[in-house]
């Protein structure tokens, strides 16, 4: 139970510092120490008597990255391997978190400092990194001739249309070549031996990029 400065002072005062001595005392006592409305609503709060509605915080409604890639000229197939690195750090922290989604955005920064969005509504919500990658990948190649044309100097990827993914129901991995255990196995050695532990073998040799704090889920 929070209390302003002048009020916690006027209290100390009398001897009073717990919420439980705040409850023996008559309303009319706190009244006549702080005044009508400081007293009336202290001696409710000590009693549990609060109004206000309950508001749960919200959850994120998308997870995402971004890197940037300088200036100069980038090859194609460098910002293809910058995707790869940025969506297996998204999937890692949504599978953490664990949060499905369904939509793919792939954000760009070109020279001339102006920006694009291309985005993907996959059939189900997952957090499979093959999946996204598959999805993000697809929105580059379609980006391709205006990132020849115009440069690039930021990739960013995004995962939106996010759901609990304990609450949803989930497509059975029919198909053998599923790459869920392969999420699971890489997310337990990252674990337990640190997230550079292990990595795609594109990645090898490369920093990771700077890496945003995370923000709570």
């Amino acid at each position: 139970m929070g209390v302003g400065p002048v009020t916690a002072t006027k209290l100390h005062g009398l001897g009073i510092t717990t919420v439980g001595q705040v409850a023996e005392c008559a309303e009319t006592t706190l009244v006549s120490l702080l005044g009508r409305a400081s007293g009336r609503h202290l001696h409710a709060l000590a009693h549990n008597q609060d109004p206000r509605p309950v508001r749960s915080r919200r959850r994120r409604r998308s997870i995402g990255a971004q890197r940037a890639l300088g200036r100069s000229p980038t090859a194609f197939s460098e910002i293809d391997t910058s995707l790869v690195a940025l969506v297996d750090r998204v999937t890692r922290r949504m599978r953490v978190a664990g949060r499905v989604g369904r939509t793919v955005v792939l954000r760009l920064r070109f020279d001339d400092f102006s920006r694009a969005t291309r985005s993907y509504t996959l059939p189900h919500p997952t957090a499979s990194t093959q999946v996204i990658l598959d999805a993000a990948r697809g929105l580059l190649a379609v980006a391709a001739p205006l990132i020849a044309q115009r440069g690039l100097t930021l990739v960013g990827i995004a995962v939106t249309n996010l759901d609990d993914g304990r609450a949803i129901q989930l497509t059975l991995p029919f198909d053998r070549h599923s790459s869920d255990a392969l999420d699971a196995a890489l997310d337990e050695v990252r674990l337990r031996f640190g997230s550079t532990a292990i990595t795609r073998a594109v990645l090898l040799g490369r920093g990771a990029g700077l890496a945003m704090p995370l923000l709570p889920d």
